[in-house]
């Protein structure tokens, strides 16, 4: 059974049932949130809108998190330092580790950091 892949990683068309969004209320030189609606209802702010931008979006998705089956230390290594390599080629990297780390993100690779990485970050951070 394949898992479900977080929203970022899903195509718009998947999320909010279309291939574009409609600004709601707000002005970026404000500095109000402008909200896009989702299929579900609920609204995801233009912060977020970095993960559309992403480079570890399609096919190579699967590489940012661990299969559902046993995965042995070799092939962890290479498909992480296959996941990094997408990563130094995103133009939100920043965006996406700042995002990780502030939602505490317990899985897979975000902004080329994986979980053990980012967690020693955090510990850094605060110590």
């Amino acid at each position: 059974m394949k898992a479900l892949l977080p929203a970022a990683f899903r195509p718009l068309s998947a999320v909010t049932g279309r291939d574009s969004f409609r600004p709601r209320a707000g002005d970026p030189a404000t500095g109000r949130r402008i909200e896009r609606e989702t299929m579900f209802g609920s609204a995801q702010t233009l912060e977020e809108v970095w993960q559309l931008r992403a480079a570890c979006r399609g096919p190579d998705a699967s590489l940012f998190f661990p299969p559902s089956h046993f995965e042995r230390k070799d092939e962890k290594e290479f498909r992480e330092e296959r996941a990094k390599a997408i990563c130094k080629t995103c133009a939100v990297r920043r965006e996406c580790l700042d995002y990780a780390l502030r939602i505490r993100e317990p899985h897979g690779i975000w902004g080329g950091l994986n979980e053990l990485e980012r967690k020693t970050k955090l510990s850094a951070r605060a110590g």
